[in-house]
């Protein structure tokens, strides 16, 4: 049996870490989004659209997530008087999704809650460590992106 490399083990033990980090992450981004009825993936998909309206297939590829999946989160904002659907001149099968006024004012009170608690989080961790870390996901993301490891 090969024994793994040094760099695939602390590789595969960084991968472990970032999907504890991300729930963790969506446990954290519950509680900050709970006070205006959001959860944290609807605060993300919320998020999306400060920058102007897009369909959820393109939320979805911006996420990095399944449509299907973006879609039901869609679904449940729409009910809930979060987004408004209008119709999309690009492509007539794909409704641009809209923030409401509501959604609005949820992402103005998010926005001053996270910044307070990312402050809270930072303030334990060196400024160059975030940003060596910064650095290696947005790496990673890149190469597993382009397909690096097939």
């Amino acid at each position: 049996m090969t024994r793994r490399s040094t760099r695939a083990e602390t590789l595969t033990k960084l991968v472990n870490e970032v999907f504890r980090s991300n729930g963790a992450l969506l446990a954290a981004g519950d509680v900050l989004a709970d006070e205006v009825g959001l959860t944290a993936a609807q605060w993300q998909v919320v998020g999306f659209l400060e920058d102007g309206p897009v369909s959820a297939a393109e939320l979805a590829r911006r996420r990095g997530l399944r449509r299907q999946s973006v879609q039901e989160t869609v679904n449940r904002l729409l009910r809930n008087g979060v987004l408004t659907r209008a119709d999309n001149p690009a492509d007539g099968r794909a409704p641009l999704l809209h923030l409401t006024p509501a959604a609005r004012a949820a992402l103005a009170t998010l926005g001053r809650r996270q910044a307070k608690w990312a402050d809270g989080v930072a303030s334990g961790i060196a400024p160059d460590d975030l940003a060596v870390t910064l650095r290696t996901l947005q790496v990673l993301r890149e190469r597993l992106a382009d397909g690096a490891a097939e």
